[in-house]
């Protein structure tokens, strides 16, 4: 797995292609990494104390390493190629 903890990475496909974060966590056995802020699901949570009211939270959930591309790595830029006369 050659994407790390810290890396800014660019999601390559899914509902958020084209975003880029930093990895805050990585899951090399499963093949998978949390990017913050992508991959976001609403979790609810339900009340602790009998006044309280339960939340809704914002929870970045894992995303494949296919999804995934380091950011330095795609800001690389190619020759481009010329037409042959």
């Amino acid at each position: 797995m050659n994407i790390k903890k810290g890396q800014n990475v660019i999601i390559i496909a899914g509902k958020d292609r084209g975003k880029t974060g930093k990895v805050v966590l990585a899951l090399p056995k499963q093949d998978k990494v949390v990017v913050e802020g992508i991959n976001m699901v609403n979790k609810r949570i339900k009340s602790r104390k009998q006044n309280e009211a339960g939340q809704t939270v914002s929870v970045a959930t894992p995303i494949h390493i296919s999804n995934v591309k380091v950011a330095e790595a795609a800001k690389k830029v190619t020759k481009a190629k010329t037409a042959k006369k």
